[in-house]
């Protein structure tokens, strides 16, 4: 007759702890059915769950184990476990698992209540809980703090939509970006990241700021803002917007060029992508005259964006075709995958505006940034709080794995 007993053992960490007591047990000749450990602030939380096959050894196999656990200094807990709880146990690993990720500037355990709360009134079961990010001196300013704390969680919500509804609403009360994707074996295997320009890799729409220096700068805002709301069709007001550019000179656009600013967040990101093996791309609305200043300071792979036509020195206000629209961003996503012998779902989009949404909707991560409500609302993913590098903790990535 077997045993089947879960071992929880707490106290302060020290090395060569697991091994002593895997050492008690392998004399006993015991089988691991599952093992899991946890360091906080140097305080251990181990767990295993053994089966002792003959109940003969069970007593003097505890007993063992009790005492090495007294003299590393040690709590212990055993609590026996049915042969039909395991068998229930085992068969719950089918489940489907998903991730749940908490972004913000400060952890509280408001958030996390709130998060947990939810989870729990869908039917979702949380198996771990970690924090990605690295530790914060408690004197951080508030607005140069990051956190993030992921949560693993298993089972399947009976309506997606309503939990997504209401992460949405918590986000917006407490300040916060909360993510919800399937755990899939895509997840922390994704290789192509493609970008927006305007508003997401930096800190401006650049038409805007042209339309400033030519003059025109009310009109091509309001164009603009109507656009990125999706009030109006890109095309049509992306030709109706550069008409007003019509002769500025080319040495206005060297001055805007030099004060355009990364978003925060965009050096991290794009240097961790590199390092991870991404292939990176800007596909954007805006011109390629800027986005090439962008791909030499990032180090991007690949860019599409609009031609912006000078002739003599100046700007014509002439469209050239092709023009990238928001179908045009969605083809080149697919193309670039293809290219790079990618699946959709190995690829990840960024973006800000409603242009946006067809390549955020086929990406296997699409990630509104900073965006408008229509676009928030409709993207899978949505980070408003970090900048661009929390890109980086959806994937599931550790402070602690980038460079020093």
């Amino acid at each position: 007759m077997r045993e089947i007993v879960l071992i929880n053992i707490t106290g302060e960490d020290r090395p060569g702890l697991t091994a002593a007591i895997t050492g008690v047990l392998a004399r006993g000749g015991v089988n691991i059915l599952d093992i899991g450990q946890a360091v906080i602030h140097d305080t251990l939380s181990f767990g295993i769950l053994v089966e002792i096959p003959h109940t003969a050894q069970a007593s003097a196999v505890l007993k063992e184990v009790l005492f090495t656990a007294y003299e590393l200094d040690q709590q212990v807990r055993f609590t026996p476990v049915s042969e039909d709880d395991y068998r229930q146990w085992v068969a719950g690993q089918g489940k489907p698992r998903h991730i749940v990720t908490l972004l913000t500037r400060r952890i509280t355990a408001e958030q996390l209540h709130r998060v947990s709360a939810i989870t729990a009134a869908h039917g979702l079961n949380i198996d771990h809980i970690d924090r990605l990010s690295g530790r914060m001196p408690l004197d951080t300013p508030e607005e140069c703090g990051k956190g993030c704390i992921e949560f693993s969680v298993r089972g399947e919500p009976a309506n997606p939509a309503t939990l997504r509804a209401e992460f949405l609403s918590v986000a917006q009360e407490l300040s916060v970006d909360i993510a919800f994707q399937r755990d899939s074996v895509f997840r922390r295997n994704r290789r192509l990241a493609v970008f927006d320009m305007d508003s997401t890799l930096i800190e401006a729409e650049v038409i805007d700021e042209l339309a400033k220096a030519a003059g025109v700068g009310e009109q091509v805002a309001e164009i603009t803002e109507r656009a990125m709301r999706g009030e109006l069709d890109f095309r049509a007001s992306f030709k109706e917007r550069l008409a007003l550019l019509k002769g500025l000179s080319e040495e206005v656009l060297e001055g805007i060029g030099a004060s355009l600013r990364l978003t925060e967040g965009a050096e991290t990101l794009f240097a961790e992508l590199k390092r991870l093996g991404y292939k990176t791309a800007i596909l954007s609305g805006g011109f390629t005259y800027f986005a090439r200043q962008l791909q030499h300071k990032l180090g991007i792979d690949y860019v599409f964006a609009n031609e912006l036509e000078i002739v003599d020195g100046q700007v014509t206000g002439v469209a050239v075709e092709p023009i990238v629209d928001a179908q045009r961003k969605a083809d080149l996503l697919r193309e670039l995958a293809e290219r790079e012998g990618l699946r959709l779902e190995q690829t990840i989009a960024v973006g800000d505006g409603a242009n946006d949404l067809p390549m955020l909707a086929i990406a296997g991560l699409g990630v509104a940034f900073r965006a408008k409500p229509l676009v928030k609302q409709s993207a899978k993913q949505a980070i408003s709080t970090l900048g661009l590098d929390g890109i980086l903790y959806l994937l599931g990535y550790r402070d602690r794995e980038g460079h020093d």
